[in-house]
């Protein structure tokens, strides 16, 4: 027969398993590894020449890191690569960008009725941060365009992840957004090709979505916190409606500039949040009269980790209102589906005796050893 306190080293012992393979997980993901877009900056001089300004992980690119498939450098076979060349001055990783201009020409990568070709005019590399940090550069490239020339295409090549590009110097500019493999349409140099704010507002939903699935861990594991207090409708309702309500507001007064607060206090704040709301998970079964409060408040520190990704990207001028909603309906779906995935997992056990005990309460254990984790991490490492 089965001793209660064998039954019980076992749970903790399957808990603490769980706990260090998510920790293991979390640890591994390092800043230095996460990727980010590639934001161009295209504009076209008087004298008929054509400006491409970067902020490029050139690491990534130099590595051969697969940036369509993977969101993190250790999740591609070229990982160690990446990581060593993380690891070099400015002055080795300067020699190497040549040869990615060169495969860029061949591509082509721009195109104004004939190919550009691209030349190196400016680049900056910072030599200051840690290894422990990512490093975005600066490459500027230059290209003479052709007699004539009224529009320009680029093409961004296949692996290479996510393009913001942004026109520049004209009125009403063109902003896209590019997969790998994907070709801009014919961009006319003289302005004219913005987006229609339903062109706005479409195309910010998935980049909403996609900062919750799947690179959002944070949100992820902070509205599975919401979901394993009870499935039951009226408290999971409750919950996120305070949460939505609240990463709205801030969200956009972060994006309009009127609120900034630095991420080395955001960040480790959103850690504490999933911490607070999975402990108190373990010690509460219901909906405490205080808790929507909370996580209203917790909802205004996410808020402002929103805005800075729309920040990344840049919201296109006069087109403020829709991108806004796009991208705010876009978090919304992804949360949303976050708790759908939750309950065709675990929801349909949640009338079982046993389901606090077995499932709600460990993994609200994980969730906050994970936060636990990510706090310490952002706050002295």
């Amino acid at each position: 027969m089965t001793s209660p306190f064998s039954t019980l080293f076992r749970k903790l012992l399957f808990l603490a398993a769980l706990s260090t393979a998510c920790l293991w997980i979390a640890g591994g993901r390092g800043h230095a590894h996460e990727l980010e877009p590639t934001i161009a900056d295209l504009a076209v001089t008087d004298g008929g020449v054509v400006t491409l300004d970067l902020r490029i992980n050139l690491e990534a690119f130099l590595s051969g890191v697969d940036l369509d498939a993977v969101e993190n450098t250790n999740d591609d076979d070229a990982g160690p690569a990446y990581t060593d060349l993380r690891a070099r001055a400015p002055e080795q990783l300067a020699a190497r960008v040549p040869q990615l201009i060169t495969g860029w020409n061949a591509l082509p990568l721009l195109s104004a009725g004939d190919a550009l070709v691209l030349e190196q005019s400016g680049l900056d590399i910072p030599a200051d941060l840690g290894a422990d940090l990512p490093r975005i550069s600066t490459l500027r490239l230059t290209a003479a365009l052709p007699e004539g020339a009224a529009e320009i295409t680029l093409t961004w090549p296949t692996g290479a992840g996510a393009l913001v590009l942004r026109q520049q110097g004209v009125e009403a500019p063109y902003t896209g957004f590019l997969s790998g493999g994907e070709r801009s349409p014919a961009i006319p140099l003289a302005g004219g090709a913005a987006a229609s704010g339903w062109q706005t507002f479409g195309a910010y939903i998935p980049v909403g979505f996609d900062h919750i699935l799947p690179k959002g861990l944070d949100h992820i594991l902070f509205v599975l916190g919401l979901f394993f207090l009870s499935t039951r409708l009226a408290p999971l309702i409750w919950q996120v409606s305070a949460f939505t309500l609240a990463h709205t507001v801030t969200l956009a007064l972060g994006a309009l500039g009127w609120v900034n607060i630095p991420g080395s206090i955001v960040e480790p704040l959103i850690a504490a949040s999933i911490v607070y709301v999975a402990v108190e998970n373990v010690f509460t079964s219901g909906l405490n009269p205080w808790r929507p409060a909370v996580i209203f408040g917790f909802g205004l520190l996410h808020g402002l980790g929103f805005a800075s990704v729309l920040g990344e990207f840049g919201l296109p001028e006069g087109q403020f209102i829709p991108a806004l909603i796009g991208f705010n309906i876009g978090v919304e779906i992804g949360q949303l589906t976050v708790i759908a995935i939750a309950f065709l997992l675990v929801g349909w056990f949640s009338r079982k005796a046993w389901y606090r005990g077995r499932i709600a309460v460990p993994a609200s254990c994980v969730i906050a050893a994970v936060g636990a984790f990510w706090f310490v991490e952002r706050v002295f490492l």
